[in-house]
């Protein structure tokens, strides 16, 4: 490519004003027009520049509060005229068109307004831009003739190439400009998109017909086939996923494999704020993740530990302090190295217990100063600050890749009541076994399958994650339990499907398990049944499971 282009006449008009100012200062230093609308040209002549209403170029005002301002041949025939086409340029000698050579535009924050509590249906509407996107995809289109900017992190480039041209852009710049243009509008035609199909009232539409696989808004009705399992009546028959690519990362699970960090509307680890720390990697973000879900996931002040995305240890406690302690306990030699998750304030007791183990990430909704300072004693530990989760949002859809596609799930954001246990053995449990078992519970829901947690009333025993079979992983917790020198008689015992014999209540019993929570709904549950009777175990049914793969 060759060729640059003297930008001599620009249009400026935008939402985010950053950097505006000094953009269009050093744009008027080398001879640059400026034409401007609404408060763009207010805020531009308040800085002393030199600017022209887009209403004085087309001969009309702005009107319908600013949503009809710059659809204009005036405007557009400006952007798009083919400079070196005869016939264009006659076009624009005999309407009065005068050339533009540079747009610089950026849209509505549609995407900030959706993301906002109790935004309606208007106000998301209010903030789809028109002119913006018209404008850049008809000035992208005749990139070789104009430039298009549409990020204020792009102006200092701008400029200094520039000013290091004497005011021109190269055709390279232009054709990358209009590709990054391309990009942004289908990323924000695809939030809008996005945003309105999961208000469609599915009931109130026919089924859709795909005539383009890739436009129209189409959904699943249910599939009169299998009316019990309810199959995704309400799922999308077309989904819209809008990532920006926020960081690079050192590398993937391993070294061979590249990876970025992406991040999508909402809060959650991935727009943590790093207070501290070494540059977090792909496997720190996904346990952080593991960790950070499981902690909020309990109503009590608690602490999880989390190592290769399953916990070694959660506690709760009065204080941070204690909730931390407990949580060490159950593994301490699995929670070196692992990443700790608070799901309240931490304070310095808390820090300065934390930091006698080695872990890769402490997160937090919050931290004292005094425990800041304690967590900065450690040059290399990642110390990430995460927006306590909402109670009333939901995390959306959960999408896990297979080859050649994805599947796609609600989020399993069950939570237990004590209320919806059903009770199915002669021993009812105490209140004291109740609470070990809810706490048990919980955690089985963030253990691979199959699970297996063992737990008091303020502390898991032993985790038993990721077997092929049930009573290997009754052991393997018993075992963590033993090697941590933690009582087990008394103790609860959560399972996160139902049990297929009653061989893991015999192991249970040998271990002086007092009460079992699961699922119930195996073939075989009076044979459990009558196990736990036999050993005066309490045994309980959720009617849920809880794998995890």
């Amino acid at each position: 490519m060759s060729g640059k282009k003297k930008i001599e006449r620009a249009l400026l008009s935008v939402s985010d004003k950053s950097g505006l100012v000094d953009l269009a200062a050093s744009l008027a230093d080398m001879g640059v027009e400026i034409i401007s609308t609404g408060g763009t040209a207010r805020g531009l002549r308040d800085a002393g520049i030199a600017v022209t209403d887009v209403s004085d170029v087309t001969g009309f005002p702005e009107m319908m509060d600013g949503r009809v301002k710059t659809l204009h041949p005036k405007i557009h025939g400006a952007f798009l005229a083919l400079r070196d086409n005869e016939g264009h340029v006659d076009s624009m000698r005999e309407h009065g068109i005068e050339p533009i050579d540079l747009v610089v535009v950026n849209l509505y924050p549609f995407e900030q307004a959706i993301a906002r509590d109790g935004v309606t249906l208007e106000e998301a509407v209010e903030n789809i831009d028109i002119g913006g996107p018209a404008m850049i995809r008809s000035a992208s289109k005749n990139w070789r003739h104009v430039a298009v900017v549409t990020d204020p992190r792009m102006y200092e480039d701008l400029i200094v190439e520039m000013r290091g041209s004497d005011g021109c852009l190269s055709l390279e710049t232009r054709a990358r400009l209009a590709a990054l243009a391309y990009t942004r509008t289908a990323a924000y035609d695809l939030a809008i998109s996005s945003y309105l199909a999961g208000r469609l009232p599915n009931d109130d539409l026919e089924r859709l017909e795909p005539l383009n696989p890739l436009g129209g808004l189409m959904f699943f009705e249910p599939d009169e086939a299998q009316p019990d399992n309810e199959p995704g009546d309400d799922l999308p028959g077309y989904r819209v996923i809008e990532l920006a690519k926020d960081a690079d990362l050192r590398y993937g699970e391993n070294p061979h494999q590249r990876a970025a960090l992406y991040t999508a509307t909402g809060d959650g680890i991935a727009r943590a704020e790093q207070l501290h720390g070494k540059e977090m990697s792909f496997n720190n973000y996904v346990d952080a993740d593991a960790a950070w879900q499981l902690v909020n996931d309990l109503d009590e002040r608690a602490v999880a530990i989390i190592k290769h995305t399953n916990p070694s240890g959660v506690g709760t406690g009065s204080t941070s302090a204690e909730a931390y302690a407990r949580a060490l306990a159950t593994d301490p030699v699995s929670a070196f190295g692992g990443i700790v998750a608070f799901n309240s304030r931490v304070d310095a007791d808390a820090a300065r217990a934390a930091v006698e183990i080695f872990s890769e990430v402490i997160v937090a909704p919050e931290f004292d100063d005094e425990a800041l300072e304690v967590l900065r004693s450690k040059k290399n530990l990642r110390v990430l600050r995460v927006a306590a989760p909402s109670a009333d949002i939901s995390r959306g859809l959960e999408y896990k890749q297979i080859s050649g596609g994805f599947l796609v799930q609600d989020p399993d954001e069950h939570k237990l009541s004590p209320a919806d246990i059903r009770f199915v053995t002669e021993r009812q449990p105490t209140e004291t076994e109740i609470k070990a078992m809810m706490l048990a519970w919980t955690v089985a829901k963030h253990v691979r399958s199959n699970a297996i947690v063992l737990a008091d009333e303020t502390r898991t025993l032993g985790v038993g994650a990721g077997q092929m079979n049930r009573v290997d992983s009754v052991r393997i917790a018993a075992m963590r339990a033993e090697r941590a020198g933690l009582p087990l008689a008394g103790a609860a015992l959560a399972s996160d499907a139902f049990f297929p014999f009653r061989d893991n209540v015999d192991e249970a019993a040998t271990l002086g398990i007092t009460a079992i929570i699961q699922p119930g709904g195996s073939i075989k549950d009076e044979d459990s049944i009558a196990a736990a009777n036999e050993h005066g175990i309490a045994m309980a049914f959720t009617g849920i499971r809880h794998f995890k793969h």
